[in-house]
């Protein structure tokens, strides 16, 4: 690593602990993925406190998406939005739960599409990143008790785009989508019907447009959903603030589970 990578590192630390947001100290652990040689995915864990190898109680998981300001390969700037709300002690003692937070190299994207279009379908393929964050979400369920039934799914702006990716590609996966500020492809929306969705946006969102939140869940509703849907009057780009920390938010992600 050069010096000036490490420099910024240390400085991004600095910032981010002045800030009270989580850090790899408050319950994150720092874990490689590699199912591969020539493969990987770097990724942060969080584990149930009272977690234990012996016992037989199987445990819900979230997985977080970061947004596009936080791709990397330091495994640590994807858990500055979001993820220190699950951390918090209150939410571990009333939700123990697993999260786990992969980080998108520089220059990669959950899904490789312009966030700034009105309208996009759907690749034939995942993303890099997301194929192995795919990959990633079947390994830990192999090595950890996580409840099938209870698996969720959530990302903000670029991590947003690829929730909607995910749930439209594997809806049966996952107990309860929450994508934040950020678009999908209409046309599929049909597959998402029966899956519980709460979706936000901020209605001044200058970096993805609002019409795609809008539209999205309007396309939901019209083949006979009935997605939650939160649009922010006055709220520009930042939409997951205050979305992650409504107490409302984490008793219905945590209420949900799959037939």
């Amino acid at each position: 690593m050069k010096f000036c990578r490490t420099y910024d590192v240390l400085a991004f630390l600095i910032v981010v602990a002045k800030c009270g947001v989580a850090m790899p100290q408050d319950g994150y652990e720092g874990r490689v993925f590699s199912p591969e040689k020539g493969r990987e995915l770097k990724y942060r864990l969080m584990i149930p406190k009272d977690y234990s190898f012996s016992a037989t109680e199987a445990y819900p998981l979230v997985l977080f998406l970061h947004g596009a300001g936080e791709r990397g390969d330091d495994n640590v700037k994807q858990l500055v939005h979001g993820t220190n709300e699950f951390a918090k002690p209150e939410n571990r003692q009333k939700y123990p739960c697993f999260v786990v937070a992969p980080q998108c190299p520089e220059g990669k994207r959950w899904v490789e599409v312009d966030w700034n279009l009105d309208a996009h379908q759907q690749l034939e393929k995942d993303s890099v990143s997301l194929e192995l964050t795919r990959e990633l979400l079947a390994n830990l369920q192999k090595v950890f008790r996580i409840d099938s039934k209870r698996i969720y799914v959530t990302g903000l702006s670029m991590g947003g785009f690829g929730t909607w990716d995910l749930v439209t590609r594997t809806p049966d996966l996952f107990a309860a989508a929450a994508p934040i500020c950020a678009g999908a492809d209409e046309a599929l929306a049909d597959r998402v019907t029966k899956l519980p969705i709460w979706a936000f946006h901020g209605d001044k969102d200058t970096v993805v447009k609002v019409e795609r939140s809008r539209h999205m869940i309007a396309a939901i509703e019209k083949a006979g959903g009935k997605p939650r849907y939160t649009e922010y009057p006055g709220v520009g780009h930042d939409s997951w603030t205050q979305s992650y920390a409504n107490p409302e938010f984490m008793a219905w992600l945590f209420a949900q589970k799959r037939p």
